[in-house]
């Protein structure tokens, strides 16, 4: 059942510099707003084919609002931090950038990920675990 009130960030689960923004955005995410699926779950599959997105390159990180909208790349990472608000939100106001020179940051960083950091496991605590999707329901 997906919750129109949360906002989903889709994410490449095999990555460890991508685990390691997921930690942070849980360890920051006062307000209880965000859900996450790893692109490669049934979930995250899901989302790209019904939107006709890629389903195999999977350097790419998604922000859902149900019914409403959905964000790629540097515009997604902008939305995050305006909806974690507080001292954060500072970031969103670099959505006003060219997105051609923000996305191309992105996909410099895209591309360099698993050199960035050494992949790895997240651990979770049970109400961290809850805020996981893997499965269509």
């Amino acid at each position: 059942m997906v919750n129109s009130l949360k906002y989903y960030v889709f994410y490449d689960g095999d990555c460890g510099f991508c685990n390691q923004w997921i930690q942070w955005i849980l360890k920051n995410d006062a307000r209880d707003k965000f859900l996450f699926s790893s692109l490669q779950s049934d979930f995250g599959q899901h989302f790209l084919k019904e939107r006709g997105l890629e389903t195999q390159e999977l350097n790419t990180i998604y922000l859902w609002k149900p019914h409403s909208f959905y964000l790629d790349k540097s515009q997604a990472i902008f939305k995050i931090a305006e909806v974690l608000g507080g001292k954060y939100r500072i970031l969103s106001y670099l959505k006003y950038l060219p997105q051609s020179l923000t996305d191309f940051i992105y996909n410099k960083i895209a591309a360099n990920r698993h050199r960035l950091a050494p992949d790895h496991c997240m651990v979770l605590s049970p109400n961290q675990k809850e805020k996981f999707i893997s499965n269509i329901d």
